[in-house]
């Protein structure tokens, strides 16, 4: 029955040397003995079920076995391709669990292209169903990619990039994976430097821990070179959780320099937690090196940086975004969670204050708290010490409050304590000083309007002095007519009106006569009074 089916068995039996064949040697069959024992079966005729977790194995084990209609009608390998096409592939749940099984009949279920085939049929369902959903919850999908082995899941991606897809629709897929397959270490991150999040073993590991963190390891360094280049695919708690796991997995270099750089490119959403996620052990206990956020905070700063000289063309440290700022602010309250550890060094303490630049800061309130616990925590320090850690704050831009608590503050070495003093002293003089500027701006003003005065006064003394010149020489020149006398009088009036203006101009109020109130009389111009005019 095996030989009228199976082309492989017949070829064994027909070049065989034994005369008595009883043993044929068929461990080389994709699927092993279950796949073996379901094709002979089907040899003798015993009904069995082809679904879509054996349609797989059965498809290869009969190609193996040369169970094609070739050699029979109806045969083995014709049933399981016709199950594939028409029953397993048509659905995405079917074609991922398909998927899923192949892991095991590598390299066969690739040279018979049944890998290729689901993955193509997975992506556009996928693709499909993220524009057009027919379910709900929208996502329904997620889960269905969630099963596969990290290989079959990456080719999936790999595919659906080729088709388009959204990164978005990505991100969704990389996100529901990763919290799938790494459960135990991706989670919520509430458990950061607080010592909660539940029970985690973290101590001394046996060979089987070694083991799964091996495997662990594995998966995340497959899953983060397949992350879309989007810059705001993933939420940042999601790749701060994915950071610590790369930290605590002891990851390749290259992992954890992709983490770090896309937290880096939208650090302007971290908050505390997400922080202390990065900074912490997974029971909470133990500070872990902070390397990590200090090459994010630098990355951030140097971005920056950048940005805002090509767009401003100014001094970065006077000019701080909005995101700066925000930065600098999570970044001090940051610094007064982990201040309470009495394993903190002050270079490193000091090694993440100083990276903010000091523009961000409106004022050092923030970190002056940061200080203040630090001192509080490690009470061994010496003056020298105490002032190095206070020497990444300026006193001088604390708040009124700040400064007196700082004032009265015993932890503070003396330097500080005397800074903070002379603030408000110079604080007070400079107040004193802006008042008396300002009554020396203001009374130069008064000087200048003063000056301007004077000096059009005596354009109009110079004026009026040459005119009254010209009347005396006309006069020495004989009797004038009674047309000329009329335009003199006329002068005269103007002479009478210049009077009035020089009046109005006169900036001695206390010594001269103003004049403005007397009427204009005729004046005898056949013998002109002669006139003595000062100019001053």
């Amino acid at each position: 029955m095996l030989v009228a089916k199976s082309n492989y068995i017949r070829k064994l039996i027909m070049e065989s040397n034994e005369s008595e064949l009883t043993r044929l040697d068929l461990s080389d069959i994709p699927g092993g003995q279950e796949a073996f024992e379901k094709a002979a079966k089907f040899c003798y005729g015993v009904n069995f079920e082809i679904t879509v977790n054996n349609v797989a194995s059965l498809h290869c084990a009969a190609m193996f076995l040369q169970m094609t209609d070739e050699y029979c009608d109806g045969n083995l390998a014709g049933r399981t391709e016709g199950f594939l096409s028409q029953v397993a592939l048509t659905t995405l749940s079917g074609a991922a669990v398909v998927l899923k099984s192949c892991r095991q009949l590598i390299p066969v279920a690739d040279e018979l292209n049944i890998v290729k085939r689901c993955v193509d049929a997975v992506s556009s369902k996928v693709c499909n169903e993220a524009n057009f959903p027919s379910r709900s919850p929208p996502n329904w999908w997620t889960e269905e990619l969630a099963v596969l082995d990290v290989e079959s899941f990456g080719k999936v991606i790999t595919a659906m990039k080729q088709r388009g897809a959204k990164y978005l629709t990505l991100a969704g897929a990389l996100i529901a994976y990763t919290e799938r397959t790494l459960r135990e270490l991706v989670r919520d991150q509430t458990g950061g430097g607080s010592g909660g999040g539940g029970k985690f073993r973290s101590s001394d590991s046996t060979d089987s821990d070694s083991e799964t963190k091996s495997e662990q390891r594995e998966i995340l360094q497959s899953i983060v070179p397949l992350f879309p280049s989007e810059k705001a695919a993933f939420p940042i708690n999601f790749l701060c959780c994915l950071l610590r796991c790369a930290i605590y997995l002891r990851a390749s270099s290259a992992c954890k320099r992709e983490l770090e750089k896309r937290i880096a490119e939208i650090l302007e959403h971290v908050t505390v937690n997400d922080l202390l996620v990065l900074s912490f052990t997974y029971d909470g206990e133990r500070l872990l090196d902070l390397d990590s956020i200090r090459r994010i905070i630098s990355a951030f700063v140097e971005k920056e940086k950048s940005t805002t000289v090509f767009n401003a063309g100014s001094t970065f440290g006077e000019n701080c975004s909005a995101a700066m700022q925000r930065v600098a602010k999570t970044v001090d309250a940051y610094l007064a969670e982990i201040a309470s550890y009495g394993e903190l060094t002050i270079s490193k303490f000091n090694g993440i204050a100083i990276l903010i630049p000091k523009g961000a800061r409106k004022l050092d309130d923030d970190l002056y708290r940061a200080v203040d616990i630090y001192l509080k925590v490690h009470t061994n320090l010496d003056e020298l010490e105490k002032e190095k850690v206070c020497s990444v704050m300026d006193a001088l831009k604390l708040s009124y409050e700040a400064r007196v608590h700082a004032s009265q503050n015993k932890r503070l070495p003396v330097q500080i304590v005397l800074h903070a003093l002379y603030y408000d002293q110079l604080k007070i003089r400079s107040g004193a000083t802006a008042e008396r500027d300002a009554e020396d701006r203001n009374q130069l003003q008064t000087d200048v309007t003063l000056v301007r005065e004077n000096e059009e006064l005596r354009t109009e003394l110079i004026r009026m002095k040459m005119y009254v010149s010209d009347l005396q020489k006309n006069g020495h020149g004989g009797t004038t007519s009674s047309s000329e006398v009329g335009k003199e009088v006329k002068k005269s009036t103007f002479f009478s009106s210049v009077s009035k203006k020089l009046g109005k101009l006169n900036p001695f109020k206390n010594g001269s006569k103003d004049t403005s109130h007397i009427e204009d009389v005729g004046v005898d111009l056949t013998k002109p009074r002669r006139r003595r005019f000062s100019i001053s």
